[in-house]
């Protein structure tokens, strides 16, 4: 079945099986996936969309697909378009999603402006937080707030953590101002108190696209270190004090990472994207979603996971 990009009258994304990259649709390019797992026993992935040839990352709108077994994907088309949004009209960069109070919510980063590359000083490019609702995890999701949750500092990549005592930690990339958190209200639509400065145990390298998960009581704090390589710290609190605990994925070539980590039917996952050249693309490298298989040791430690033509073919569920 060929998912052509201007038709987003999207349905099951074909029979093929789910080596790497994923079979999301063809002549499709996307990346930045944040996974989840909803009520339904789905697990849902959000996407950014690279337009083809794209300068600098101008997009504008994000995607949603989900599967049930990890083999076949359903691509379900836009969760937000910009068109939508009225505070911005570019860089609909990397997601998050989360579900609470019976509601879905679609966390995105937008700005305006322009990058100048030659002459940064002229350079008028901004970006700020959304957040967007839906009844339906699929979407359309709506913005909920017709602005940024905050226009200073300038930010992006958000991570939404949802703890199990129901408090909502925002984690984001921001210019200056990495490694901070801020708490979001019980609706998801406003900030809670100030921003927090994490301590990160003295070690604060260039980083983007953070993650946050918590497992047997161990907090991991999640990020491609360098923008390249995928490193972790852990702790006994969202907010920290965190303690280093090195790469658990290695860096491919000069090309930056964005991931997500999630627990299915028994299993631990990691996705990801990776920098790959298509036969159906006159662009050079393109940003394609894969997967892998996540493994922790007796004492919590991330194993280091490799890059895998297989990812999760052959799927099955830990009893």
């Amino acid at each position: 079945m060929r998912l052509k990009l201007l038709n987003w009258l999207w349905l099951v994304s074909g029979a093929a099986l789910a080596g790497n990259p994923l079979p999301l649709g063809e002549q499709l390019r996307v990346a930045d996936p944040s996974a989840h797992v909803w009520p339904d026993g789905r697990l849902y992935l959000y996407t950014s969309h690279d337009l083809e040839c794209q300068q600098d990352f101008y997009m504008q709108d994000w995607l949603v697909f989900s599967t049930s077994d990890l083999q076949h994907w359903t691509a379900h088309g836009p969760a937000l378009d910009l068109k939508a949004v009225s505070w911005a009209d570019n860089y609909a960069w990397a997601p998050d999603a989360a579900y609470k109070n019976g509601k879905y919510y679609l966390v995105f980063p937008a700005g305006t402006g322009v990058k100048n590359r030659s002459q940064p000083e002229k350079s008028t490019k901004w970006m700020g937080i959304g957040v967007a609702v839906s009844d339906n995890p699929a979407g359309p999701f709506k913005d909920a707030i017709g602005a940024p949750l905050w226009r200073t500092p300038y930010a992006n990549d958000p991570s939404l953590f949802i703890d199990d005592d129901g408090r909502n930690w925002l984690y984001f990339h921001g210019r200056d101002f990495d490694y901070y958190v801020v708490e979001l209200a019980d609706d998801l639509l406003s900030t809670k108190g100030d921003f927090i400065k994490m301590d990160m145990g003295g070690y604060e390298p260039k980083m983007e696209g953070p993650w946050v998960f918590k497992r047997n009581g161990l907090y991991y704090f999640t990020m491609p270190e360098n923008n390249r390589s995928l490193a972790y710290y852990t702790a006994t609190s969202p907010t920290g004090p965190w303690t280093y605990k090195g790469v658990f994925m290695a860096q491919e070539g000069e090309n930056n990472n964005h991931h997500s980590i999630v627990q299915y039917q028994g299993q631990w996952l990691l996705f990801y994207h990776r920098w790959l050249q298509s036969a159906d693309s006159a662009c050079g490298k393109q940003r394609q979603v894969a997967a892998e298989y996540l493994q922790f040791d007796l004492q919590g430690l991330i194993l280091p996971v490799k890059r895998t033509e297989q990812g999760l073919k052959g799927f099955a569920a830990q009893k």
